[in-house]
């Protein structure tokens, strides 16, 4: 089954999306934090990389398929 999503709909995915990588910038920072005074790291840095990497990868595709959308028409 196809769901077809609006624009804003699109937008507003992206949007989240760019919530959950802010959500987890602090396992990023704890980490390099760790790293520069020499202690074990909080967090896997493969498992952070790879699960911020997907949500980017959405991010960008989603973009593709809203520039490729016409504008929707303004609400009265």
């Amino acid at each position: 089954m196809i769901i077809h999503k609006t624009k804003s709909e699109l937008e507003q995915e992206v949007r989240n999306l760019q919530c959950d990588l802010t959500a987890t910038d602090y396992k990023v920072i704890k980490c390099y934090e760790a790293q520069l005074v020499g202690e074990p790291l909080p967090y896997d840095k493969d498992v952070i990389h790879a699960d911020r990497q997907a949500i980017r990868n959405r991010i960008n595709e989603l973009q593709e398929i809203i520039d490729g959308m016409p504008d929707e028409p303004e609400e009265v």
